[in-house]
């Protein structure tokens, strides 16, 4: 017979377990989006709060703010950091001022195609490196968005030569705004709702931001007259989800899985949705009086990355996290190129 003290025991043992490995997280959790959600970057968060929702079969739910509804757009990771909102929706180059490593993720100039940005990023080490260096700041980091290649950004002289950026006041960020630093360019980060106005007001020359598909929302093309390609600066760009450990922690493993699935079907979306519709914008922009698509030159782009080879050689030496992960990421990406040089029909 077995004694009612030992049944007693393990009832006992089986609710503790119910409510700690297999408890559930807040039901509604807010997100303080970076980007307006009425373009590609903003909509991320809204396609991935719909596939958590189906995940989640309807047991985890987002409130996707606008930026600057719950904390400025650039004051996100620190108010996710610290608990004073739950998560957060960016792009990751945003926090390089923070983690120099992330200036790999958001931005950078010459690297490999988003495929393959996308494959190191979960199939090779790309997750654990970043993931690493948010720890530090009690951050959980879902890397659920890419977009493709940006463009070279919207002028209003030509650019014949990296010469013709000496002088020039304009919009950019990381890495990229070290390479033109080097040709004499003033350049500054500005947030993607204050560019137009600082296009409009002649706080700047010029700028980039995004894929034609976003800034054709932003409506840039309206007061310049150049876009240039390729975006040489930006091979890839990487989006993510944080979330506050804290509030992470609350979550189930099957929950916390949950996210993962959700993220993965949106940088399936985000990878496949993209391509086509950034020709139809182009094809769109196009169509504007007085409004030029062109490339730069094969003389200006070899000028550009030979400063960018100075610059990763600069990075490399001061940047050791930075260095060790570049490494991997160009690793992989070479096991991927060697498979599609392999397989091409000549």
């Amino acid at each position: 017979m077995i004694k009612k003290p030992f049944v007693a025991a393990i009832a006992a043992a089986t609710i503790a377990l119910s409510t700690t490995s297999f408890a559930d997280g807040p039901k509604r959790i807010d997100v303080a989006s970076t980007f307006a959600t009425n373009n590609f970057l903003g909509a991320g968060a809204q396609y991935m709060g719909k596939q958590i929702k189906v995940a989640s079969d309807g047991k985890i739910n987002f409130r996707v703010h606008e930026p600057g509804d719950l904390v400025p757009a650039f004051e996100v990771f620190n108010a996710v950091s610290t608990g004073a909102i739950d998560a957060g929706w960016d792009w990751m180059g945003y926090w390089a001022g923070t983690i120099p490593l992330l200036n790999l993720y958001g931005a950078l100039p010459f690297g490999p195609t988003p495929e393959a940005f996308a494959s190191w990023m979960w199939a090779g080490d790309g997750t654990k490196y970043v993931q690493a260096a948010y720890d530090d700041y009690n951050i959980k980091v879902l890397p659920c968005f890419v977009s493709p290649q940006e463009t070279g950004g919207f002028y209003n002289k030509e650019i014949n030569s990296a010469s013709d950026f000496d002088g020039l006041r304009f919009r950019i960020s990381g890495l990229g705004a070290r390479v033109l630093n080097k040709f004499g360019a003033s350049t500054q980060l500005v947030p993607g709702g204050e560019i137009f106005l600082a296009l409009e007001r002649g706080r700047i020359d010029g700028a980039e931001f995004s894929v034609p598909q976003v800034d054709e929302v932003m409506g840039f093309n309206d007061i310049t007259k150049y876009y240039y390609f390729p975006g040489w600066h930006q091979s890839a760009s990487w989006f993510s989800l944080i979330i506050n450990k804290d509030v992470w922690a609350k979550y189930s493993e099957q929950q916390q899985q949950q996210f993962q699935t959700a993220c993965q079907s949106t940088l399936a979306w985000s990878m496949t949705s993209s391509p086509p519709e950034q020709m139809r914008a182009i094809a769109r922009l196009e169509k504007k009086e007085g409004f030029e698509v062109r490339r730069f030159n094969d003389a200006t782009l070899a000028e550009l990355e030979g400063a960018w080879n100075e610059v990763l050689a600069e990075e490399m030496i001061n940047n050791p996290s930075f260095k060790e992960a570049y490494e991997s990421l160009m690793a992989h990406a070479k096991l991927i190129d060697g498979w599609y040089e392999l397989q091409e029909l000549k």
